[in-house]
């Protein structure tokens, strides 16, 4: 037992004692062995970099296969996710791969297009893996978790300095992500200048506070191993999956007019140090990290975004059922000041409109009186030149009366005119 492992026991008020004779439990560790090889592992890999700057080949070489991809171009409107998982098996040790991978990465004028699909999508997986946590009925020993493991951020070899979108993709994700940058195409600079350029890009990593990861030193049997190796961050690799015949033996390389890169001497490239680091002796700390590091960063900004607390104002401990009653009655009690508040609003709404419909109404009352007046005053204009009318009748008729009477007998105003005719006829 290791004296840390001691030190946490006596904290705890535990107390060690010996063993008369043998128990079994020290057979603890072969019973997790099997059980995990059973189980078998997953992994996932984030990769991230400009489009052709090696990620799928680089995938290609270190699990040895070929998976399947995909050709972009350089005008994608946005950057696209694209996550493929797959199964494999080494001896007998099963493993679920995803490789998840960024298609149009710095192609956009706007860079916040550029990072800002990369952080939602590691933001939906924690999301995803919480929601299946908070379950009543949960599943999480065969649950596939998608949450992303390791970043692999490629470098363009520029031999210069890092670009701003690097430094700020990498801000933005160095506290959801276990980060670890690598130069792509190493090959394509001299060795001066790489060992310029890897200073310079931590140089400028630490300036604007990018936390990378680092390979774990608590463990005293790959300590010293990963002190050297954090020494050679970033990692300038080398990727191909084609075969060349250097001496008698076939390698992969890469081949060139003045020579050949292989892939797989530490003498030319890094890939042997990042493939030992990544799958060798820190896969399952990259896992363990973004559990209890990223993913617990991630759940308990959640639940305070929620209320939930671990403690009172008097610094007591909250059980959840009590949190989960405060809140109830402060969404209860917010719903019912809701309730009321729509509820008033209702009832003015209500009274400016009855107030609307009374106003209406006494105008179209107003204009109604109005009409009915004019209507009565040009009814009894009406009647007026119809009595004078029926007057001036009456007083035509008296007068014809008269007149007929006046003229003497026989006399006829059509028989004058018709004697007059005749006597014009005979003219």
């Amino acid at each position: 037992m290791a004296s840390s492992d001691v030190a946490r026991q006596l904290d705890k008020g535990a107390r060690p004692l010996s063993l008369a004779g043998h128990v079994g439990f020290d057979s603890l560790p072969d019973q997790l062995v099997n059980k995990s090889i059973s189980q078998g592992f997953c992994f996932n890999i984030l990769c991230i970099g400009e489009t052709g700057i090696g990620k799928s080949t680089l995938m290609d070489t270190l699990f040895n296969t070929n998976f399947e991809n995909f050709e972009s171009s350089h005008f994608e409107p946005q950057v696209k996710l694209r996550a493929q998982t797959y199964d494999l098996q080494e001896s007998n040790v099963r493993l679920r791969l995803t490789v998840v991978n960024t298609v149009g990465f710095g192609d956009q004028m706007n860079k916040q297009e550029s990072y800002q699909p990369v952080v939602d999508y590691i933001d939906k997986q924690f999301e995803t893996y919480l929601q299946e946590e908070l379950k009543i009925k949960r599943s999480l020993h065969n649950y596939h978790d998608s949450r992303v493991h390791a970043c692999l951020y490629f470098i363009s070899p520029s031999g210069h300095s890092l670009k701003s979108l690097d430094l700020v993709t990498m801000k933005k994700l160095d506290s959801k992500v276990n980060i670890i940058p690598v130069i792509a195409k190493a090959d394509t600079i001299s060795k001066s200048e790489l060992h310029k350029f890897k200073i310079k890009i931590m140089s400028e990593l630490v300036s604007n506070g990018v936390q990378i990861y680092q390979f774990p030193l608590d463990d005293e049997t790959v300590a010293k191993v990963n002190t050297t190796m954090n020494g050679h961050l970033p990692f300038a690799v080398v990727g191909s999956t084609e075969e060349v015949c250097v001496g008698n033996k076939m390698v992969k390389a890469r081949q060139y007019p003045w020579g050949v890169v292989q892939v797989e001497n530490e003498h030319h490239c890094d890939f042997v140090k990042l493939r030992e680091m990544l799958i060798c002796v820190n896969m399952e700390d990259l896992r363990e990290q973004t559990h209890t590091r990223h993913y617990e960063l991630y759940r308990r900004c959640k639940l305070e975004e929620m209320g939930f607390k671990d403690t009172d104002p008097e610094c007591k401990p909250v059980s959840l059922q009590q949190t989960y009653e405060v809140k109830r009655q402060e969404f209860l009690a917010e719903l019912q000041k809701r309730e009321d508040e729509m509820r008033q609003v209702f009832v003015q709404r209500v009274k400016e409109k009855e107030a609307e419909l009374k106003e209406a109404e006494r105008q179209l009352q107003g204009r109604f009186e109005q009409l009915k007046s004019r209507h009565a005053e040009e009814k009894a204009a009406l009647e007026e030149k119809k009595r004078l009318l029926d007057n001036d009748l009456t007083s035509f008729g008296n007068r014809k009366t008269a007149a007929a009477l006046l003229q003497p007998p026989g006399f006829t105003v059509n028989g004058k005119k018709d004697k007059d005719r005749k006597n014009s006829g005979f003219m």
